[in-house]
C-alpha cells in the first residue's frame, strides 16, 4: 500500500535549485534511508514531506489516516519545562518542530494517551542517556535535546517516522539500541543519516538526492554502492555511444553541396537531437593531497592525568605517549570526559593533575565538535556575515602540498565549494555544509596532529569517504572521538575506552575489534549484547576491580610484545641493506636508471629505519617502566 507521494516536486533557495522535478514514494513497512551531498536538499525534502515547509511546484499526497512523527535537526523546546515535561508536551503535539501529519487521532486524544505513558517516557530517556527528568531543558546541550526529541517521537504509535540523523549526538550503545529498535518496529520509515553501518542495517532502500533529482534503489547501503557504479558506467557508456555517432553524424552533415541537398530530414533532425543532448553530470570528488608540517621526535605526551568535576571523576590518571602515525579512537558513553580530554589536549581546559607535553614541533589542529557562532566562543568562531573565501583566507591564503603550493580558492573547489559559491554568506550553508567548510580550515592549518571531536555529525558520506581516504596518507598523528562504528574500523588503529570512574583501557584495532574483545572476554559492549550474554553492570565493575589499574596500562599488548622481540633484528637488516645500497651506488655511478632505483630504495629504508627506531625508542621506555613496576612491588 502506498503511504505517501511527492510527484514532481521542486524547491530553491535564493539561487540554489536544490529538487527539480523530483518524484518520491513510500510503501507501507518501507524504510527508506536518504543520502546526498551536504546541500543537496535532504532536510529539505524531509520537512516537504513532513508538511512543514512548501514545494515552489509539484504536490505531496498522503494516505488518509496515516499519522507521521518528525525529528528535526536541532529540536526546540520551553525552556522553563523540565526534561520529562519536555517530553511529553513534544509526544503530544505541543512542539511544532516534533509533531507532523494528522491522522485518525486528534491532538486532544493523542494528549490525553500521552500523559498515561509518563513511565514509558522515563523508559526511553534512561535508555537514550538521559536519567535526571526534573532538569530544565534550557540547561541541556543541543546533542541532548535531540535525544529528548528522539525519546518524543517514539513515544507514540504512529505509521510513518522521519528522522533527521538520528544517530547524531547519541553513543554506540545509544546506536546500538536505536538500530535493534527501528529493525523490530512495524512502520514505515524514512531518515537521513551518515552512519554508515545503521544505514546497511535498518534501511530496505536508498533514495539518493543528486543535482536536484531522486533516485531509488531497492536494496540497503551496500547494495547502494553496487548500484550506484552501474548506473554511472551505464550513463557513461551512454554518453561513449552518442558521441561515436555524432562523430559519424557531423561527418555526414560536412559533406558537399550536392549532398547536403539531398539530405533526409529525420537524421538532420537526430544529428541535432544527439548534438542538444546533456552529457551525464560527473559527481564531484573532494580532492586533496597530504598537508602537514615536519614532526620532531617529540609528540604529545600525557602522563598520570586526572580531571574531576567535583565528586564526579572523569579521566583518572591516564597516561600515553602518541607515536608518530599514530591512529587512536576514544569512546565511551556521552558524558564521560572525551571531548574534555581533547580540550586539554588542545590547552583549552587544565588538567587537574598530571602533565601534558607537546613537542617543539607539534602543531595541533582540533577539529571541534560544536562550530561556534559566538566570537568569544573561541576558536571555530563562523560568523554568518563572513564570506565562505574569507573564512578560509582568515587561516591561510595558500597551503602547501605534494602538488606545490595551493591558493584558499581552489581548496574551496576541491572542498566543493565552486566559485560563484565562494563569495556568499556563511549564514546561507547548510548545517553539513558548515561542518565542510570548517573541516577544510582545519587542514589549511597544516598540523601534524589532528584532533577529531565528532568528526561524523552532520558530514554527508562523500566527504566522509574522501576524509577517510586523507587520512591514509597524512603523515601525522590522528586522534578522534566518535560514535561512528564504521569511521572506527576504517580509520583507527587502537582504541581507548572510557571504563567505570574515569579508567581508560586500551584495546587494539578498530571498533569490531573492541566489540570482539569484549565478548571474548564475557564483558557486555552495549544494551543489546548485554541482554543476549546475561552480563550487567555490577559485573563489569567487578571485573575491573578485581585488578589494578595501573597493572592495565603497563604491560605489552600481544602485538607490542611480538614486536618488541624482533624488533632489534628488524632494526640490524635495514641497517645492512642500507650499507649493501651505499657499496652497490659507488659501483654503478655511469648507470643512471639503476642509480635512480637505488637513490629511491635508500630514501624508503632511511624512513623504515627512522620509524622502527622511534618505535624501539618507545618500547625500551615501556618495557623499564614495567620492569621498575614490578622491582616496586617485590620490595
Amino acid at each position: 500500500m502506498n503511504l505517501l507521494t511527492a510527484e514532481n516536486i521542486e524547491k530553491s533557495f535564493t539561487e540554489r535549485k536544490l529538487l527539480n522535478g523530483a518524484s518520491f514514494y513510500l510503501e507501507e513497512g518501507e524504510k527508506v534511508g536518504i543520502i546526498g551531498i551536504n546541500g543537496t536538499g535532504k532536510s529539505t525534502l524531509l520537512k516537504i514531506l513532513a508538511g512543514l515547509v512548501e514545494p515552489d511546484a509539484g504536490k505531496v499526497i498522503c494516505a488518509n489516516h496515516v499519522v507521521m512523527r518528525y525529528l528535526p535537526q536541532n529540536p526546540i523546546f520551553r525552556p522553563d519545562a523540565t526534561v520529562l515535561e519536555s517530553v511529553l508536551e513534544a509526544a503530544a503535539g505541543k512542539q511544532d518542530t516534533i509533531y507532523a501529519g494528522g491522522g485518525s487521532l486528534g491532538k486532544h486524544e493523542i494528549n490525553e494517551k500521552i500523559w498515561q505513558m509518563e513511565s514509558q517516557a522515563k523508559s526511553f530517556l534512561t535508555k537514550l542517556g538521559i536519567t535526571n527528568f526534573d532538569q530544565k531543558t534550557n540547561e541541556l546541550s543541543g546533542g541532548q535535546k535531540k535525544r529528548l526529541a528522539l525519546a518524543a517521537i517514539l513515544l507514540v504509535p504512529c505509521d510513518i517516522l522521519l528522522l533527521d540523523e538520528p544517530t547524531n549526538h547519541i553513543d554506540h550503545e545509544m546506536a546500538d539500541w536505536l538500530e535493534d529498535y527501528l529493525k523490530k518496529w512495524k512502520g514505515s520509515l524514512i531518515m537521513v543519516t551518515h552512519d554508515r553501518y545503521f544505514l546497511d542495517s535498518v534501511s530496505n532502500r536508498i533514495v539518493e538526492i543528486d543535482k536536484g533529482k531522486i533516485y531509488s534503489y531497492d536494496t540497503n547501503y551496500s547494495g547502494f554502492l553496487e548500484r550506484k557504479t552501474m548506473r554511472e558506467e551505464n550513463e557513461l557508456a551512454g554518453e561513449r555511444k552518442r558521441q561515436s555517432v555524432l562523430r559519424k553524424e557531423l561527418g555526414w552533415m560536412k559533406r558537399g553541396a550536392k549532398a547536403r541537398s539531398t539530405k533526409q530530414k529525420a537524421r538532420i533532425e537526430r544529428y541535432e537531437t544527439l548534438r542538444d543532448q546533456a552529457a551525464p553530470v560527473l559527481d564531484q570528488k573532494i580532492e586533496i593531497s597530504s598537508i602537514s608540517t615536519r614532526m620532531g621526535k617529540t609528540t604529545v605526551e600525557l602522563s598520570h592525568l586526572h580531571k574531576a568535576y567535583g565528586d564526579r571523576i572523569l579521566i583518572q590518571d591516564f597516561s600515553y605517549i602518541f607515536l608518530k602515525n599514530d591512529r587512536i579512537g576514544f569512546i565511551g558513553k556521552n558524558g564521560c570526559g572525551k571531548t574534555t580530554l581533547m580540550k586539554m589536549i588542545e590547552g583549552r581546559e587544565k588538567p587537574d593533575s598530571g602533565e601534558i607535553v607537546l613537542g617543539q614541533t607539534i602543531k595541533l589542529g582540533y577539529y571541534s565538535q560544536e562550530i561556534e557562532e559566538k566570537k568569544e566562543a573561541g576558536i571555530a568562531y563562523m560568523d554568518p556575515e563572513m564570506r565562505v573565501i574569507d573564512y578560509i583566507k582568515n587561516t591561510a591564503e595558500f597551503v602547501r602540498t605534494a602538488e606545490g603550493l595551493i591558493s584558499a580558492s581552489a581548496m574551496l573547489e576541491r572542498f566543493l565549494f565552486p566559485p560563484e559559491e565562494q563569495y556568499s554568506l556563511i549564514g546561507k550553508l547548510s548545517g553539513g555544509e558548515k561542518r565542510r567548510l570548517n573541516l577544510l580550515r582545519v587542514l589549511m592549518e597544516a598540523p601534524n596532529v589532528l584532533i577529531l571531536d565528532e568528526p561524523t555529525n552532520d558530514l554527508d558520506i562523500v566527504t566522509l569517504s574522501i576524509l577517510e581516504d586523507y587520512l591514509d596518507t597524512y603523515e601525522g598523528i590522528v586522534i578522534t572521538v566518535s560514535h561512528d562504528r564504521y569511521f572506527l574500523d576504517r580509520v583507527v588503529r587502537r582504541i581507548f575506552a572510557f571504563e567505570e570512574n574515569g579508567m581508560l583501557r586500551q584495546y587494539e584495532g578498530g571498533y569490531t575489534d573492541y566489540v570482539n574483545q569484549r565478548h571474548e572476554e564475557g564483558l557486555d559492549t552495549g544494551a543489546e549484547e548485554s541482554s543476549k550474554t546475561g552480563n550487567n553492570k555490577e559485573n563489569v565493575g567487578k571485573n575491573w576491580k578485581s585488578e589494578n589499574p595501573h597493572e592495565q596500562k603497563l604491560k605489552f599488548s600481544y602485538k607490542e610484545q611480538r614486536e618488541y622481540e624482533t624488533i632489534e633484528t628488524d632494526i640490524a637488516v635495514l641497517e645492512e641493506r642500507l650499507e649493501a645500497i651505499d657499496d652497490e651506488i659507488l659501483q654503478c655511478a655511469t648507470d643512471f636508471v639503476r642509480l635512480n632505483e637505488l637513490t629511491k630504495e635508500k630514501t624508503e629504508v632511511n624512513r623504515t629505519l627512522e620509524e622502527k627506531l622511534d618505535r624501539w625508542e618507545y618500547l625500551e621506555e615501556l618495557a623499564a617502566k614495567i620492569e621498575a613496576q614490578k622491582n616496586g612491588k617485590k620490595e
